[in-house]
């Protein structure tokens, strides 16, 4: 949606490459949220039945393969932005926004706790904050219930990362610390301990997540 958006912004045409991720039948699942914003947003929106991964697909491809056919010049940003060479860079912008705060508050978070399946949340973190010592106090929560192949991902990015931003030392693999305790059953489906989080939080507090 925020792809579909920025396009519609610029006046650029968009074609998003739905894959249907979570393991759930819902008659309306293609009508509604995100892919409901995205096609009153103007994108061509084509969904692929072929499960998660967050690796690049053959559905991407043909994607970008189909716009060069019909003469266009494709623009790729794969899913979640995240393995693209500029994918970590906004987080390393967002550990710099942190220590301004910080500066201005008086103190210091002792750790910043984040969603993680794509990478480039967390990989651009680790980045931003090894410039003054805590990237191992970036706590990634996985989501993807495919742990190892997220944690090479998020080390890959950030990698890459450090190297356009020229952090002065290397990353290393205990620079990313990756919870996998909360993703299950599989990804995108509540456990009954998250179902019921979410009931407490609705009932004493009035919110809904």
């Amino acid at each position: 949606r925020m792809v579909a958006a920025v396009a519609a912004k610029l006046g650029l045409a968009c074609v998003l490459v739905q894959e249907n991720w979570v393991d759930y039948s819902d008659a309306v699942y293609d009508r509604v949220g995100n892919i409901m914003m995205s096609r009153l947003m103007g994108a061509d929106v084509r969904l692929v039945d072929q499960g998660f991964d967050i690796g690049f697909r053959r559905s991407w491809e043909e994607a970008l393969e189909d716009v060069r056919k019909r003469g266009g010049k494709p623009y790729a940003i794969p899913a979640g932005a995240s393995d693209h060479e500029l994918g970590g860079l906004g987080y390393v912008g967002f550990a710099e926004e942190v220590r301004r705060q910080e500066a201005e508050l008086g103190f210091k978070f002792d750790y910043i706790v984040v969603c993680a399946v794509t990478g480039s949340t967390q990989a651009g973190m680790v980045v931003g904050f090894a410039a003054d010592g805590r990237a191992n106090r970036v706590i990634g929560i996985d989501a993807s219930a495919t742990p190892d192949q997220t944690r090479a991902q998020i080390l890959r990015i950030a990698r890459r990362t450090a190297d356009l931003v020229g952090l002065q030392r290397p990353i290393t693999d205990s620079d990313v610390v990756l919870d996998t305790r909360y993703a299950y059953p599989a990804y995108g489906l509540p456990s009954a301990e998250t179902n019921e989080a979410i009931r407490l939080c609705a009932r004493l507090e009035g919110m809904m997540t």
